[in-house]
């Protein structure tokens, strides 16, 4: 699972990087960019819930293959409309739209395997590994993809998407683990308000569900708009964007070396809080900066603080939860992860051209602080875990 999920993961970047690029090539607008990422991210916050649901009636392994192949269609498709140079713009706002909407059902279904593969106590170490994993991808994939997109084009990049699709799909294939679900006469709805009563009963999920929504709503358009960054603040190019994720990814990967290195830590909701804060200081460190070299250290330390929160709020989502309950609870809180995405994408693009990338960043990095501090010195629910 682990070597599939790095070589799609590897294909994914490489396409975003491409497809941020393209689009801000076709339009000249930061708008676009928050809108695909918007459209990409929204079925997500409004599926994932069905899909969880889905994902604790059936086969997991067969939902994630689905997935699969609607992604791989996806990549495919905008492969054969570059290469034909009839893309438009509104073409590659659809299939993101169509992407979404497969890993609203996938995300669920994974997030709920992971589990069954280990055992309960090395539950945070796989957790951190499948985080060193996307975090890899997101060094190993921008530099590849740069380099084929500044010799060869974007299309290679697309289509090089496409095939990665394959290496999860093979080892899903052989994966022996299998989850069974109990039968049930339960409506898909009556199993969603289970799910949604546990949570409730569950206060300390729900805290962490809130910090899930705030922190990518918050913390990832600065992702989104590293291309507008490295164009317009830094009169860059392609590698100067890639530069830019490299960095970031190389941060996460650290991250996660030292959250699996913690193993099964206490105080795992005071690290997540502190991480969080940390994170807010460098994304406003990062808006205010005039030097590439300056912005690449930050974006480093803000990898580290990105995947130090989302490690710890994770597993101790995953700890908490039964089994039987976990695909509903992960994807509603997969929903609130993945949900706070394209709102502050969208959020973000329009108010960029009105006050400026740095500014909105900078007002963005100032919210997670405050909002760290409030998990840690009144809303302590979190804090306490």
């Amino acid at each position: 699972m682990f070597i599939g999920a790095c070589v799609s993961s590897i294909g994914t970047w490489m396409q975003i990087l491409a497809q941020a690029w393209l689009i801000l090539t076709i339009t000249q607008s930061p708008f676009y960019l928050g809108l695909d990422a918007f459209l990409a991210g929204i079925p997500v916050f409004l599926l994932s819930i069905i899909g969880g649901v889905i994902a604790d009636r059936m086969e997991r392994r067969r939902i994630l293959l689905c997935s699969q192949y609607v992604q791989m269609a996806s990549a495919f498709t905008l492969t054969l409309l570059l290469a034909f140079h009839v893309v438009k713009i509104w073409e590659i706002l659809c299939l993101s739209f169509v992407s979404g909407t497969a890993q609203s059902f996938g995300g669920p279904a994974y997030s709920a395997l992971i589990p069954t593969l280990v055992k309960k106590e090395d539950m945070p170490n796989a957790i951190a590994l499948n985080s060193i994993q996307f975090n890899l991808a997101r060094v190993i994939g921008p530099a590849i993809g740069g380099v084929i997109f500044d010799r060869l084009g974007a299309v290679w990049c697309f289509g090089l998407n496409g095939f990665s699709f394959l290496a999860p799909v093979i080892s899903l294939t052989i994966l022996t683990t299998r989850y069974l679900p109990e039968k049930t006469g339960e409506s898909i709805w009556a199993s969603m308000k289970q799910g949604f009563r546990f949570i409730r009963h569950q206060g300390a999920i729900e805290a962490l569900i809130v910090l899930a929504f705030a922190l990518t709503a918050l913390g990832l358009p600065m992702m989104t708009f590293l291309p507008w960054f490295a164009k317009t603040v830094f009169s860059g190019g392609p590698w100067t964007y890639s530069l830019f994720m490299i960095s970031s990814g190389v941060g996460a990967v650290v991250g996660s070396l030292l959250v699996a290195s913690m193993g099964d830590a206490p105080h795992k909701g005071r690290i997540a809080i502190g991480s969080l804060m940390w994170l807010g200081i460098g994304i406003a460190g990062f808006a205010l900066s005039k030097s590439v070299t300056l912005s690449c250290i930050v974006l480093f330390l803000t990898g580290i603080g990105l995947m130090a929160v989302f490690t710890n709020v994770n597993s101790l989502v995953q700890l908490i939860t039964p089994n039987e309950m976990r695909g509903r609870v992960m994807s509603v809180y997969n929903s609130a992860f993945r949900g706070g995405m394209p709102m502050g994408n969208l959020l973000t693009g329009w108010l960029v051209p009105m006050f400026t990338a740095p500014i909105v960043l900078a007002v963005n990095g100032l919210l997670l602080l405050l909002l760290g501090l409030y998990f840690l010195l009144v809303q302590r629910k979190v804090a306490t875990l």
